[in-house]
């Protein structure tokens, strides 16, 4: 679940990605040599532009167990052996190859061939070279097939760094089954930089690098085991739901689909989350599906406009078996394609007003401490000693005051001016003023007074002094309470990346931190006054403890609703279900606004007997990303979008044409 009131719109399109996103390959290793090596890399302004190096893997260790060679070969024409698979047991073998040229050198008398599964080195003696051929004149990333032999180096001569290292194979016969042009866009070498930009436009070349190959291979491991464990295990039913539905009141901003009907349309679904419930109805009790889902935002690092998710609903449940399902499913599919050693212990509990008070966010990276502290309650009794500034902020509606100590903060902040910028440039990120303080822990006795006079320097100081030693940091900010924890929250992540950026030595704790977040308000307040909109969705069910506020004091109700988190993403959501007609008709219409007829179809369905129900769905392109330690979503996605859903390969999304205006009754405006 985002929490994202009190955020501009810069924020949260480019900020949060501060919070979840890995863009040091420091908190992907978790080990100091990975902390030193991101010194070599490019620095964060490069990474920011796409101009980054793959960082290294933080779990999946980068390639998937090896296809028995036998399998990959099957039903193929052009190759015998993948090239990959040949070692000193195949020496004296015949043997047929294709892939992609992806070197060469001394007049084309030596070349590496790669195919999806490895690379091989090709021998041309000149004995058997044939003038056809023209090696000479065979541009890279052309793809070739070959016959030869298989033979052991020359002494002296193997690569250990490659798999095949110990042999070659020296060429008999040759064919060209496609020449590439001499100037290509990408260059498929290793070290070798790309922009962002170029990896989007000439995605079919970005795909050759092994980097993307592992990864996408994994997800497919990765979905074939949840499948498997659902399927076989749990007797679960994969069931197709329709992607072409009717807007969903309540819900993100939806893609419209023009019908040949005027003035009716379609909607791309944002989940299956009504089918799903409806399937509870009609009996399919124990359900999942791998969903394409779309909803019209802006693409950024960890979200796209189309994304995968797996969808699990089951009846007759609750909130506990919903989560020891998952726990089950995903510690499963973890020990069988990342980590065997995975510890055997259930996830934390964490509840989400503790969550907000100690980490400003509902997923928090719990690998590090550097808690929030909050120091209001030592300057309450003098607020009115505080200054104009601070004393109306911390006065007004759910006004706090908290700070943060970053241990050794002095080795990323060295000086007043670089933690002055740091402070102005956070500010900047929220639409609502606040106070936002910063300064290093001196050696002597006096502390900076943070503009305030004597008596309130001292309050502060009381609380934190004892939990802070020179050459510390400190961090300090007042404003609504939300607002200020969600700053600091952003803050404490900046630190954690900047220590280890700057001393080379890890902040965070060896992973993976799975930890289930609990217990959210099912209602926050709308954009309009005295207007309520869901937390999560309209058809979570209130909380038990709770039900007796539903419709008294909704803003205090808690949610049956639960998030998955890993090392700071939001890897998996659910909730509970509403399965009550008349409770579900009125929070539409009372509490929501919403006009149950947009609905009808689900409260006559729960009106024919609807069991409990509940579920769950895995962001999967997340999952993946966290696994890999990848820096975006991107990196795990075949064909991602890029920002403002813009598609640079194909020029999607493109003018419709009169022909389709036509057909769909649509009149375009003209182009500002």
């Amino acid at each position: 679940m985002l929490l994202r009131r009190g955020f501009s719109r810069f924020a949260r399109d480019r900020g949060t990605t501060t919070v979840i996103g890995f863009r040091n390959p420091a908190r992907c290793a978790g080990t100091e040599a990975a902390v030193k090596s991101d010194s070599k890399n490019v620095d964060q302004k490069k990474r920011e532009r796409g101009q980054f190096e793959v960082p290294p893997p933080k779990y999946f260790a980068g390639a998937v167990k090896p296809l028995d060679p036998k399998v990959t070969n099957l039903y193929v024409f052009h190759r015998t052996h993948n090239c990959g698979e040949l070692r000193k047991t195949h020496l004296g073998q015949q043997v047929t190859l294709s892939g992609w040229v992806q070197f060469h050198r001394v007049k084309a008398k030596f070349m590496v061939l790669r195919d999806s599964y490895g690379s091989v080195q090709l021998i041309f003696s000149e004995e058997k070279v044939k003038p056809e051929w023209d090696i000479e004149n065979i541009s890279l990333e052309s793809v070739i097939q070959v016959q030869g032999t298989v033979l052991c180096r020359p002494e002296g001569q193997q690569n250990p760094n490659m798999p095949t290292g110990d042999i070659e194979v020296e060429v008999e016969d040759f064919e060209l089954l496609s020449k590439a042009k001499s100037e290509l866009p990408i260059t498929v070498r290793e070290q070798v930089k790309i922009t962002e930009l170029n990896r989007m436009t000439y995605r079919y070349m970005d795909l050759r690098f092994p980097e993307m190959q592992s990864r996408l291979r994994f997800r497919s491991t990765i979905l074939s085991e949840m499948r498997k464990f659902l399927g076989e295990k749990c007797g679960f039913v994969e069931v197709e739901t329709p992607t072409l539905f009717k807007r969903t009141p309540g819900g993100a901003q939806e893609f419209i689909v023009p019908s040949r009907m005027p003035g009716k349309c379609y909607t791309l679904v944002q989940s299956p989350q009504q089918f799903k419930q409806l399937l509870m109805v009609g009996g399919i009790d124990r359900y999942f599906q791998v969903a394409r889902c779309y909803r019209d935002e802006s693409a950024r690092p960890d979200r796209q406009l189309e994304f995968t998710q797996l969808d699990i609903e089951l009846s007759f449940t609750n909130q506990q078996g919903v989560m020891d399902l998952a726990e089950d499913l995903i510690s499963q599919c973890w020990r069988l394609t990342v980590q065997p050693d995975l510890p055997a212990h259930r996830f934390p509990v964490l509840k989400y007003d503790n969550v907000l008070n100690d980490y400003g966010t509902d997923k928090p990276d719990t690998r590090f401490d550097m808690k929030i502290k909050n120091i209001f309650e030592v300057i309450k009794l003098i607020v009115d000693s505080c200054s104009p500034t601070l004393r109306s902020i911390l006065t007004a509606k759910d006004g706090t005051l908290a700070a943060i100590v970053v241990p050794k903060g002095q080795n990323a902040w060295p000086s007043k001016s670089s933690l002055a910028k740091l402070v102005k440039d956070q500010l900047q990120l929220f639409s609502i003023p606040l106070w936002l303080k910063g300064f290093q822990v001196p050696d002597c006795s006096s502390w900076p007074n943070l503009g305030e006079n004597e008596q309130v320097a001292n309050a502060i100081r009381s609380k934190l002094g004892p939990l802070s030693n020179p050459g510390d940091v400190i961090l300090i900010a007042a404003g609504p309470k939300f607002e200020a924890l969600s700053l600091l929250g952003r803050l404490r992540v900046i630190a954690a990346d900047e220590l280890e950026k700057a001393t080379g030595v890890a902040v965070r704790c060896q992973g993976p931190n799975f930890l289930w977040i609990v217990d959210f308000p099912l209602f926050e307040s709308g954009e309009e006054p005295d207007t309520l909109k869901p937390t999560h969705h309209p058809f979570t069910q209130p909380h038990p403890e709770d039900a007796h506020l539903l419709f008294t004091d909704p803003l205090k109700v808690r949610g049956q609703h639960y998030d998955l988190v890993l090392d700071g993403w939001e890897i998996a959501g659910g909730s509970v279900r509403i399965h009550n007609s008349s409770i579900q008709r009125r929070v539409l219409g009372e509490l929501l606004k919403i006009k149950p007829h947009s609905l009808h179809h689900m409260l006559e369905a729960f009106d024919s007997g609807c069991p409990p129900h509940a579920g769950i769905a895995f962001g999967i392109d997340r999952l993946i990303a966290v696994a890999c330690g990848a820096p975006s979503i991107r990196d795990v996605i075949a064909f991602p979008k890029a920002a403002g859903g813009r598609d640079p390969m194909s020029g999607a999304p493109v003018d419709m044409t009169k022909e389709d205006q036509l057909l769909y009754h649509i009149n375009c405006l003209p182009k500002d």
